[in-house]
């Protein structure tokens, strides 16, 4: 669940050593970014050798062409030690095959049904799985208010309750957060409710207006589910789900039980690392703790798909599974939504649910095409070379999809005019899937850019095709884009003023929408305003040293009356303690980028250095107004502390803004 934040801890850092690096692409479902979930936008992606183009049956011999002709390729190009791939097809396993290995010192091999792989936030799936069976028993009313199901309060805010629709479509309003979500050992572990009640987000937007993913609102429908059956949330989901199912190699258990654990696969980094990654304890449980094998999967799948039934065994009935499957929450006209805990991927003039997943070391994949009921699950124990398992997953279910459902889109023709709107759009968003109480300076450099082409047309940077380079867009409707060579759409939407307020696309999971960036807060300000308020800085402290040293070799002093050096001395502190503090801060995200460890402690010592540095940057403008007032000095002297002045008032708006001593430990 580290893995978004660590991204962005990386992206700040290139960032403040002066690189120009504004890319997004971080999980979820994600989070997650630090979720089990994909990047919160499309990551680039891989191109895939091209397979003979014809019409092909979807028959078990010919998905065997298919999956063997990429997966161990696209493994091997990747460092990827090992995956499993099922297709399901009429309530009947299609394709059940393991590529590569479970554990590579030993060579052992991926068997489907044996060896367990950790599917990351596909296991919510199973937790809402669960909700709605709870419903269909009358205990749980969709849209009743979640703290009557509680023993707890969700505080209230906004003049409206979160219901169980929201948690279940991540309309819930609640902040990201990654604290605590993984720990290292067993016994670090905590029960569910203390975790729910000592981690709760800060809820900051209103109950079914923005989309943003989160693991706590799958965390806290598990606990409801634990509360209201009174099975704990483990038991409950082995009882009433994988039982049932026959998946006998299925748990939610932390640490594995003893019969299950030879079978848990390892997972990597890399598949040519010398050690695999521990194990890895889920503390937000209901939200991906699983670990199952490929064919334990395709059974879930054809329940699913079987209106509820596998193998004579029922786990909802046929409404209830309708429901659970139907259109709840849509962010903008005609692109994907979500259903109830099911995201919608409709493509290829395809009905698709689906869900992804991801640790640290493994990465997953569920779709399910309704309409034709088939089931595709994959799932890579490696995060592999350059992220490939996160960049290889979205081209190798759309080859699947084009191969076996050939679709030609719909013709649009592009608006007779479209400049205006482009212009309209260009600009900085930021995506609703983000901490709000702290750590904000990293969802602000990892802001997405529209630009706008001298035809008409658009770019965005988080989008991007094959070979990694941002897609263009050409409008086909107001404030409707459609992929130039392709069929997705992106969607601007406006507020009530007729100000574009954010943007959603088919082209990535419909989990979050990118919010637009004002101000100072735009990246192409920060990185000019903050570029140049530190380059006044060291130059300072640069200035401050060379005429100590000079002073020193002519054995002479500075003279000014005492009024003034105490000003002085007490500008240059600031300016030593401003600088300290970014320092500190960029060193606190390059240590959580290469640990993932816990920041708190270092967090409160920076949030001190914050506010020493906002006193010292007072200082800093104090001294300045009397310099360039009383002097001394001529008109240069006078002018650097102008500019010194105007950086010491950046930094104050950026302390505040950013919050670098607001002394909030939540993230």
């Amino acid at each position: 669940m580290m893995k978004r934040l660590a991204v962005l801890s990386a992206a700040l850092v290139t960032l403040a050593l002066g690189v120009a690096n504004a890319d997004p692409n971080v999980t979820g479902p994600v989070p997650a970014t630090p979720l089990p979930m994909r990047a919160n936008v499309a990551a680039p992606v891989r191109a895939l050798p091209v397979l003979p183009e014809q019409t092909h049956a979807l028959t078990a011999q010919d998905v065997e062409t298919f999956s063997d002709g990429l997966f161990p390729y696209a493994m091997a190009r990747g460092n990827i030690a090992g995956a499993v791939f099922v297709v399901v097809k009429d309530g009947q396993i299609l394709f059940a095959r393991g590529y590569g290995y479970s554990d590579v010192s030993k060579r052992s091999p991926v068997i489907p049904d044996q060896t367990m792989f950790r599917p990351g936030s596909v296991s919510k799936t199973f937790t809402w799985t669960a909700v709605m069976q709870l419903v269909q028993a009358g205990k749980i009313d969709l849209d009743r208010d979640v703290n009557d199901y509680l023993d707890f309060k969700i505080p209230g805010k906004f003049g409206k309750p979160i219901t169980m629709r929201n948690l279940m479509t991540h309309t819930a309003g609640f902040e990201d957060g990654f604290d605590k979500s993984f720990v290292k050992k067993a016994d670090q572990l905590i029960p569910l409710r203390d975790y729910l009640m000592n981690y709760m987000p800060a809820r900051i937007e209103p109950p079914g207006k923005v989309v943003a993913y989160s693991n706590y609102s799958a965390s806290l429908a598990g606990y409801i589910v634990q509360r209201l059956s009174g099975e704990s949330y483990a038991d409950y989901i082995a009882d009433h789900i994988y039982k049932p199912l026959g998946m006998a190699h299925s748990t939610m258990q932390q640490p594995l039980p003893a019969n299950l654990a030879p079978f848990m696969s390892k997972g990597y980094v890399q598949a040519s690392d010398e050690k695999p990654v521990p194990f890895e304890f889920v503390e937000t449980a209901p939200a991906g703790a699983m670990s199952g094998t490929g064919t334990d999967m395709a059974h879930f799948m054809i329940a699913q798909l079987e209106h509820g039934t596998y193998n004579g065994a029922s786990i909802m009935n046929p409404a209830t599974i309708a429901l659970m499957h139907s259109p709840q929450s849509r962010m903008a006209p005609g692109v994907n939504g979500l259903d109830l805990g099911f995201y919608q991927e409709n493509r290829n003039g395809l009905r698709i649910i689906g869900h992804a997943g991801d640790t640290e070391a493994f990465h997953s994949d569920l779709h399910l095409l309704l309409d034709k009921d088939i089931g595709f699950f994959m799932s890579f124990n490696s995060l592999g070379k350059e992220a490939e398992a996160d960049k290889i997953r979205g081209p190798l279910f759309r080859a699947f999809l084009d191969r076996y459902f050939p679709f030609t889109p719909p013709d649009e023709k592009t608006v007779s005019n479209p400049k205006p709107d482009a212009a309209r759009v260009a600009g900085w968003y930021v995506a609703s899937r983000k901490i709000d109480s702290s750590l904000r300076i990293l969802f602000a450099i990892g802001q997405s850019q529209v630009m706008a082409r001298p035809d008409g047309t658009i770019e965005i940077d988080a989008l991007k095709d094959l070979s990694g380079t941002p897609k263009r867009w050409r409008e086909v409707g107001p404030l409707d884009y459609r992929e130039i060579g392709g069929q997705t759409h992106t969607k601007f939407v406006t507020d009530a003023n007729g100000n574009v307020s954010y943007w959603i696309s088919d082209d990535f999971l419909p989990v979050e929408i990118l919010q637009r960036v004002h101000g100072l807060k735009q990246l192409s300000h920060l990185k000019i305003m903050a570029g140049g308020a530190l380059t006044a800085l060291l130059l300072t402290i640069a200035i401050w040293f060379g005429g100590w040293i000079a002073r020193r070799h002519y054995k002479t002093t500075l003279e000014m009356p005492p009024q003034a050096a105490r000003l002085r001395l007490a500008s240059r502190l600031g300016v030593v303690l401003v600088l300290a503090m970014l320092g500190g801060w960029i060193g606190l995200f390059a240590a959580l980028s290469a640990s993932g460890g816990d920041i708190t402690t270092l967090m409160g010592v920076l949030y001190v250095v914050g506010v020493l540095a906002a006193l010292g940057a007072v200082a800093i403008i104090v001294e300045a107004v009397s310099r360039i007032l009383r002097g001394p000095g001529g008109w240069l002297v006078r002018s650097g502390e102008f500019l010194l002045g105007v950086s010491a008032l950046y930094a104050i708006w950026a302390i505040y803004v950013f919050g670098f001593a607001n002394f909030n430990f939540t993230y």
